[in-house]
């Protein structure tokens, strides 16, 4: 092959190569820093493009729960709740807050409403319990001159049976009950009761409430089992307050059942009575029997608390073969965190030492506060918290 000739006139002579540019020398630290960089970039980019994320979300939630009354709050006369009812609610129970709104100013000088569900704190991860079913059932009940009246189903079915809470046993455990009265004057307090305590807690509601049936539906919708308070003749009955139709030692049997008879209509879907007050009407056997007879008659059971675990009351409901028990312990007679405990653990000795206990409280903020405190873990100490209803049956099972 013939090589062709090349001119190299007008070239300069080759100069010799350049050393080559040295990069820097990467290490771990400068990686992340570098990182970390472009990710802050990236932030700032996405943040004046789409806007700012949390602009959408809640800035703060605001607590709607009330503050705790105090313990030497006036008492609720029932004469004046009976005659004057409607003044004795704050609101009607379709008022009652759910939701509340907050607002801030933010960076720009706007106005931010953030729109939150109010929540309890304190049990604010109560697990929910299935409802019970709403009341009245068919069946159970009869129309009286006042409303409502409970009655024994023509296959046998008791109200006592059908509105109490499903409950099963478990080995070895001792049952704990609370019952928490005086429900329904005070919304707030009702409230807190039916949202915040166990579903196991029975609840204990006055009859003169106004929107009694609301707040007895309420507090079935979330598991409660619900008792009808009876007020009954006190030894005193200028310092305690009972209101008209309250059951006398001196009434005849017609006056009684009658007032009985109005005060069961005012509601329906509670599963037995108790008594508020009735240290001189449980001391009266001729007061006493027409009333354990016709509470029998009507499918209830009786629980009592504060009068006493052996009175011509309970001897006549005995005679008359109406199921009934008494509450061991009164567990807030002193309105104290402290004694409150107290009585609880002495419910739970009691429990261990006859298989089952009973404690009555009143619907008092700290009352509340404590039990519920001590209902979150009692269970962790070999016991079941149980319903009123389910210890009143594993006692009359044991006779």
């Amino acid at each position: 092959m013939i090589r062709p000739r090349v001119n190299l006139r007008g070239f300069a002579p080759k100069q010799p190569p350049k050393p080559a540019r040295r990069l820097p020398k990467l290490t771990h630290r400068t990686v992340a820093f570098a990182f970390v960089g472009v990710l802050a970039v990236g932030a700032l980019v996405a943040v004046q493009v789409f806007g700012d994320p949390s602009a959408a979300g809640p800035r703060r939630v605001v607590s709607l729960q009330p503050s705790t009354a105090e313990a030497n709050a006036p008492r609720v006369s029932f004469t004046d709740a009976a005659e004057e009812g409607a003044e004795m609610q704050t609101f009607g129970i379709d008022e009652l807050p759910q939701t509340g709104e907050y607002g801030e100013i933010d960076s720009n000088g706007e106005l931010r409403v953030s729109v939150v569900e109010s929540q309890a704190a304190p049990n604010a991860s109560r697990p929910q319990s299935p409802p019970l079913p709403r009341a009245p059932l068919a069946g159970l009940f009869e129309n009286g001159p006042n409303g409502p009246l409970p009655i024994v189903a023509a296959n046998g079915r008791t109200p006592a049976q059908a509105y109490a809470r499903p409950f099963t046993p478990q080995q070895g455990r001792p049952k704990l009950a609370i019952v928490i009265g005086g429900l329904g004057f005070n919304a707030t307090a009702t409230t807190q009761a039916i949202d915040e305590l166990p579903a196991e807690i029975t609840l204990s509601f006055v009859p003169y409430t106004q929107n009694l049936q609301s707040w007895i539906d309420r507090a079935r919708a979330r598991g409660h089992e619900v008792m009808l308070e009876l007020p009954m003749e006190p030894f005193d009955p200028d310092a305690d307050d009972t209101g008209p139709q309250t059951l006398l030692a001196s009434a005849n049997a017609q006056q009684n059942v009658s007032r009985l008879e109005q005060l069961l209509s005012r509601g329906t879907g509670y599963f037995g009575v108790t008594n508020y007050q009735g240290a001189r009407f449980a001391t009266s056997a001729q007061a006493s029997a027409p009333i354990a007879q016709a509470l029998r008659r009507r499918g209830l059971v009786f629980i009592s608390s504060g009068i006493g675990q052996r009175t011509a009351l309970s001897v006549e409901a005995q005679r008359a073969q109406l199921p009934n028990t008494a509450a061991d312990r009164i567990i807030d007679a002193r309105r104290e965190a402290d004694a409150i405990d107290d009585q609880l653990l002495n419910l739970e000795a009691l429990a261990l030492q006859n298989q089952s206990a009973i404690g009555a409280g009143f619907a008092y903020p700290v009352t509340m506060e404590q039990v519920g405190r001590w209902a979150r873990d009692v269970e962790s100490r070999g016991y079941q918290l149980a319903p009123a209803s389910a210890v009143l049956n594993a006692r009359a099972a044991r006779r």
